[in-house]
């Protein structure tokens, strides 16, 4: 009776899913585990659902306008339920589609999924996003065809014959990160693949790698003028009407003392690999895993490896392999007029010359090679298309909107605060949205003329916006610099976001103190 009952389940599954989504073996050997792991998210979607569909019920009527709809502090339901989620489940791609739905439901009511769909389609169609799926699936061809050509193993041999100590890798990494300071992804993506082997053989964790990859992404390019952050915040400070599109440049350098928060995660993670600070939290679990004989990474990070999970060996390549074509994605990139996304297609072309006629790839093996690096990104890309998803989604309930509409009397009335105010709120925002650069697109309209209209110091303010975006975007477990930097260093980002996370803290202390004293000395 039982055999029977299996063979009816099974042919049920083979004619709802397929061969193709189970996979022939898995339907071979009927595996009731994942039956109840399929069970179990359906049933939670449907709870979830009907839950958020009785809330919606007591909410006050609310006119759909622009595309929002306000519903006060409801809005951070959705918030706080994302976050519990993650840290109960650790399924962040679990986590953002659900709290995306919950945030339909409140906005759109019965016709929460269409509109669901339709949110997805427009996010996938923004500018932005065709931006990310474009650079970082090249860069992730690029890495592919470095790996291939023995490029990385060349540059792998170059470090290990000029660092020997498990701390002269770390520094290695840290000052790479540092001079590859064009753009977020490019640091990661680069310094992440290419590290990862060499600290491998000193037996450090993927958490650590991890945390410096991540620390010196982001907090580099918001402190360098020739970043590509530093010429989308100027677009927005001439935008904005805070100054000239000839001299936003130099508005932006003068923003540059006052980022409190990268200043202090470029020096906490250097304390770190000098041992000044010592290892903590999850930090410190991972090193003793270690230390201890075990796994390099955390369990579950091989879904996330752009590297794939069972790389290659590495053919014996040269310097020039790895060397010209970084090289030229910088130079490309700063001679764009900092367009990554001219930078990675000039790349590609050049690596072609360079590695077709010299025999190293055919033809037919560099498009192969370009290819696979793509697919090695899926999941990263997945996990932001889903993140910018929730942003929207999130948006469209005035989720930010709120939080800064609730701060606003005390800003108003004690303008000495409002730098500080402004870290803290839109720090907290971006944690919880994941989406930096979203971020100041919604907060500098604001941020700017309130500035000017309460007489509080403006740069100081701008100042605290960026050092807000950094901050999120560094803690948070579904931002692109958390998901970009664990899938280059192969670390779940889960525990990566979570080992990071007290450092992060210990930063944003540091800025709370800096930015509340130059508060009431500079206003």
């Amino acid at each position: 009776m039982r055999d029977r009952q299996k063979d009816v389940t099974l042919k049920t599954y083979r004619y709802l899913f397929g061969e193709k989504i189970l996979g022939k073996t898995q339907l071979n050997s009927f595996d009731s585990t994942k039956i109840n792991s399929f069970l179990r998210f359906f049933l939670v979607v449907i709870l979830i659902i009907g839950c958020t569909w009785i809330i919606a019920l007591f909410l006050p009527d609310a006119e759909l306008i622009n595309g929002s709809v306000n519903i006060g502090l409801f809005s951070l339901i959705p918030a706080f339920f994302l976050i519990l989620y993650i840290f109960i489940t650790k399924s962040i791609l679990e986590a953002l589609i659900l709290a995306s739905l919950m945030c339909f439901v409140f906005s759109d009511g019965v016709n929460f999924f269409s509109e669901f769909t339709c949110g997805l389609s427009l996010v996938l169609q923004k500018e932005d996003t065709v931006w990310l799926i474009i650079v970082c699936g090249l860069m992730g061809s690029i890495i592919k065809l470095i790996e291939k050509t023995g490029g990385s193993f060349a540059f792998g041999n170059f470090v290990a014959q000029h660092s020997k100590t498990r701390k002269g890798s770390l520094l290695w990494t840290y000052l790479l990160g540092i001079i590859i300071f064009i753009d977020d992804y490019l640091n990661s993506l680069t310094v992440g693949s290419c590290m990862a082997p060499i600290t491998d053989k000193h037996k450090v964790s993927r958490e650590e790698l991890t945390y410096i990859v991540d620390s010196t992404a982001a907090p580099v390019c918001v402190l360098i003028p020739i970043s590509t952050w530093a010429v989308f915040a100027s677009r927005l400070f001439a935008a904005n009407g805070l100054t000239t599109d000839k001299d936003a440049l130099k508005y932006f350098l003068k923003t540059i003392p006052y980022n409190f928060y990268a200043w202090a995660a470029l020096i906490i993670v250097l304390l770190l690999i000098l041992r000044v600070i010592s290892p903590i939290g999850r930090m410190k679990k991972a090193v003793e895993r270690v230390e201890s004989g075990g796994p390099l990474a955390p369990e579950g990070s091989e879904k996330i490896d752009i590297r794939g999970k069972n790389p290659e060996p590495q053919v014996q390549g040269k310097m020039i392999d790895f060397a010209l074509p970084i090289l030229c994605l910088v130079l490309a990139t700063i001679l764009c007029d900092v367009d990554m996304q001219k930078g990675v297609l000039i790349t590609l072309g050049f690596m072609f010359f360079l590695y077709v006629p010299r025999g190293l790839l055919s033809a037919s093996d560099f498009a192969d090679c370009c290819i696979e690096g793509i697919k090695n990104m899926l999941l990263p890309l997945i996990l932001m298309v889903l993140a910018f998803l929730f942003s929207y989604a999130s948006d469209r309930i005035q989720f930010t909107q709120t939080i800064i509409d609730s701060v606003l009397p005390v800003m108003k009335k004690i303008p000495q605060l409002m730098p500080v105010i402004i870290f803290l709120v839109l720090g907290l925002t971006e944690f919880i949205t994941g989406t930096n650069w979203g971020l100041y697109i919604i907060a500098l309209p604001i941020v700017i003329p309130l500035s000017i209209a309460i007489d509080a110091n403006t740069l100081l303010c701008i100042s605290a916006v960026l050092s807000a975006g950094v901050f999120g975007s560094h803690i948070c477990f579904y931002s692109d610099a958390t998901i970009i930097s664990s899938s280059a260093c192969g670390c779940d980002n889960f525990e990566h976001g979570l080992s990071q996370m007290p450092y992060g803290f210990i930063g944003a202390i540091l800025s709370i103190i800096l930015f509340s004293v130059a508060g009431f000395f500079l206003t």
